[in-house]
């Protein structure tokens, strides 16, 4: 429908474009808030003049984006003049507004294109601009580098649902977009959250060769097991901080993420929705554990092929984790499937989880998103960047283990055992 829309030049003045736009930025702006400061915050390049901010529904994506503006803003409100003045040659420095969230829910990018506005903002002096729901804007990826290439000043961030091309054979961002992940709240900056202590967190590295003196340093100022079982039951999402029912929350997220991030942005045929959510309820059934897709096939009703693409849609859009062998991928079979973390997986209300079950579940969440996570040929149950062997249980043993063992109900760590909760840590 709006393939061929014409890309019109900025107007002359923008400034009644702008103010219209500045007044819902400093309504969301003032009303949004992020009750701890994500570890990716200080981990971005906020030099780089194209950033993604990926991330699943719920994980707090457009609180992030708010968030920085509101320090962007708060830099330059106290910027001394002699560093203002370098910043733009401008009459008055103090008036320039240096960023702008704006979201394509907007009907103004109906019938204008984000060019139009980027050029506005940048010629009145503007250097960040913070996009949201880009997806419903089309051809996104060309315009997003038609700004990059004409507004060297412009720094632009934008949200990212996984499911969108943005790393992989999109050749209108190749070499110039830098992708960062955003997840859920991690069990450190939960426990943070509830405690109001500032834990750090550490690498892997760390926690493999000091877990017994860093858990005891930890339990020296809070028992962490008092608040994991809350954390695994409601606290990856920040929607449990609402009044609202924490449940109702999450099964909006996860219809979201079926029909917007895969039936929407995938372009599937919506008749294939109630398919799709069938094979979601069936692998919620039985998670984690080895898939039959013969078996599923046969019960939704599509092919084998389909079947392993609609479940790695599922996998994209931050649902399930898929286990693999050391170098297998899709379109490989999977060795076993997880929910994509606890807070999912106990949505499944026909079946009690077991706390095993959990512990696994919790275990790939933690470490996966800054490692490689794969299945072993050997006892182990996972080897993580193709050196670390792990073993996850749900009680300590009286004696010592040969590898490195993730504990659940483990509170101080001590030889190879190591405190499962101290894992989410991990950022």
């Amino acid at each position: 429908m709006y393939q061929n829309v014409p890309v019109i030049e900025p107007v002359k003045d923008g400034t009644e474009l702008l103010s219209a736009f500045f007044r819902i930025h400093d309504y969301l702006v003032e009303h949004s808030s992020m009750p701890i400061r994500r570890l990716l915050m200080d981990e971005i390049n906020w030099d780089d003049r194209l950033i993604a901010i990926k991330g699943g529904r719920g994980v707090g994506k457009t609180d992030f984006l708010l968030s920085r503006a509101k320090e962007i803003e708060h830099e330059w409100r106290n910027m001394p003049e002699s560093e203002l003045k370098g910043k733009r040659p401008r009459k008055s420095q103090r008036e320039i507004r240096p960023c702008l969230y704006v979201s394509f829910n907007d009907f103004y990018f109906t019938r204008h294109t984000l060019l139009e506005l980027a050029g506005t903002f940048a010629k009145s002096g503007g250097q960040y601009l913070f996009l949201d729901q880009l997806f419903k804007y089309p051809n996104w990826s060309r315009e997003l580098k038609r700004c990059y290439s004409k507004y060297k000043d412009l720094h632009i961030i934008f949200c990212a649902t996984p499911v969108m091309d943005i790393d992989e054979d999109n050749h209108d961002l190749e070499g110039i977009v830098k992708t960062y992940n955003l997840r859920g709240f991690s069990f450190r900056e939960y426990l943070n959250l509830q405690t109001g202590l500032r834990f750090r967190s550490y690498t892997l590295e760390e926690i493999i060769q000091r877990h017994a003196s860093i858990s005891r340093e930890v339990c020296e100022r809070v028992q962490p097991l008092e608040y994991f079982k809350a954390y695994l039951d409601h606290g990856y999402y920040p929607s449990y901080l609402e009044s609202k029912s924490f449940e109702a929350s999450l099964l909006k997220v996860m219809n979201s993420q079926l029909e917007v991030d895969v039936l929407m942005i995938k372009q599937i045929d919506v008749a294939c929705l109630h398919k799709l959510r069938k094979l979601l309820y069936i692998l919620m059934q039985d998670a984690p554990c080895a898939l039959n897709v013969s078996s599923i096939s046969e019960e939704i009703g599509l092919s084998r092929a389909t079947t392993m693409n609609y479940i790695k849609y599922l996998k994209d859009s931050r649902l399930i984790n898929l286990l693999y062998p050391e170098g297998k991928n899709f379109p490989m079979k999977p060795t076993k499937v997880y929910m994509h973390n606890t807070n999912v997986a106990r949505m499944n209300f026909t079946r009690e989880v077991h706390p095993m079950d959990m512990y696994e579940t919790c275990f790939y969440t933690f470490v996966h998103g800054a490692h490689k996570v794969n299945a072993t040929e050997r006892s182990a149950m996972f080897v993580i960047d193709g050196k670390y062997y792990f073993d996850v249980r749900e009680k300590a043993s009286s004696r010592d283990t040969i590898r490195p063992t993730a504990v659940g109900e483990l509170e101080t760590g001590r030889g190879n055992m190591i405190p499962l909760w101290l894992l989410g840590f991990l950022y």
